[in-house]
């Protein structure tokens, strides 16, 4: 619960912080940076670390497949708080969205699967290396490369899949690293060293990674789309692809009835379906200016003079003669 509200806060916080950013310099949906020095920013990053902080222990003394779809809370947070603070207005059908997801929580959190007692990181390096979830790991960092490298220049600033998917994907790769890390912190903690071994150090430097890249795309996904949408988009990437991956690695569905998954898949899918309503009641994006440190194209003028012959004009020419009709190349296009 503490870890959703502030998430959720977190998203209508950084909104704002890069929304002023964008004023005075490139916006991070065009790859700048300027938010970096926006104090606004780092109090939603601020606001996030506590949230994701409380989401750490929540790992540790919880499997992954409850911990995850909780997260649904922050989505009615943020929808909330961008309807008062970001006046992108929360429809009656929203609300219901948000009452979809809390039912879908309750049925997860009742027949969430127990979690597994784990007594050395290099228990779940053995997990780790299994062939399923190499495969898995393997088939994420080739999807998130394709995403980055080739649709992310060219169809991210119009389709709000590729940054929330690159999120998606590496995302679930952060809650495994995480949950390994928390377990050695925790374990160390209790007097069992774990600290010297190695795996301790390639899970850290793998969440790192993935925190990172999570991070910059997200907030580019939040400086290019209304954080309405991008919230509950990101929440069911990112909860689909984290119990996906939790249950190819700690199998937290072994030894459980039919019922209890099929009671917890049916929750799950309710706050899918919550998530989907909130986004088709959203209000449409509002058309923005071009970015000024985006170059424009040049742009050709057909003038058509009252004699009937045609005049040609290109972007710096001198004003025109008289003419009846203007055509605009871009129009067409």
């Amino acid at each position: 619960m503490v870890s959703s509200a502030f998430i959720g806060s977190s998203f209508i916080i950084k909104k704002k912080g890069l929304r002023k950013a964008g004023v005075s310099g490139p916006r991070a949906s065009s790859g700048g940076y300027g938010y970096l020095l926006e104090p606004l920013w780092w109090i939603g990053m601020i606001t996030m670390v506590v949230g994701e902080i409380s989401n750490f222990v929540a790992y540790i003394y919880a499997p992954a497949v409850l911990v995850t779809p909780l997260g649904a809370l922050s989505i009615i947070v943020s929808a909330v708080l961008a309807h008062f603070l970001l006046k992108e207005k929360l429809q009656k059908m929203g609300v219901l969205g948000c009452l979809l997801c809390i039912v879908g929580s309750t049925v997860i959190v009742l027949h969430a699967p127990e979690e597994r007692s784990i007594t050395s990181v290099e228990e779940i390096w053995e997990l780790a290396i299994q062939p399923a979830f190499l495969l898995y790991t393997a088939s994420v960092v080739a999807i998130a490369l394709v995403l980055i490298l080739y649709f992310s220049p060219r169809y991210g600033q119009t389709n709000i899949l590729v940054y929330i998917g690159i999120c998606s994907v590496t995302g679930s790769l952060t809650v495994m690293s995480i949950k390994a890390v928390g377990i050695a912190i925790k374990l160390t903690i209790e007097g069992i060293n774990q600290a010297k071994y190695f795996q301790t150090w390639v899970f850290a430097m793998v969440a790192i990674t993935c925190i990172i890249t999570q991070l910059n795309y997200l907030n580019m996904a939040l400086d290019t789309f209304n954080t309405a949408v991008v919230s509950p988009i990101y929440y069911a990437g990112f909860t689909s692809f984290t119990i996906l991956a939790s249950a190819i690695m700690f199998k937290d569905y072994s030894g459980q009835g039919a019922s209890s998954i099929a009671s917890e898949l049916c929750g799950f899918l309710t706050v899918l379906s919550g998530t989907a309503v909130l986004h088709s009641t959203r209000e449409p994006d509002p058309l923005t200016l071009p970015d000024l440190y985006t170059p424009l194209s040049p742009r050709v003028s057909w003038y058509i003079q009252g004699n009937g012959e045609h005049w040609k004009q290109k972007d710096g020419d001198g004003s025109p003669p008289d003419f009846i009709t203007i055509l605009r190349q871009d129009h067409f296009k």
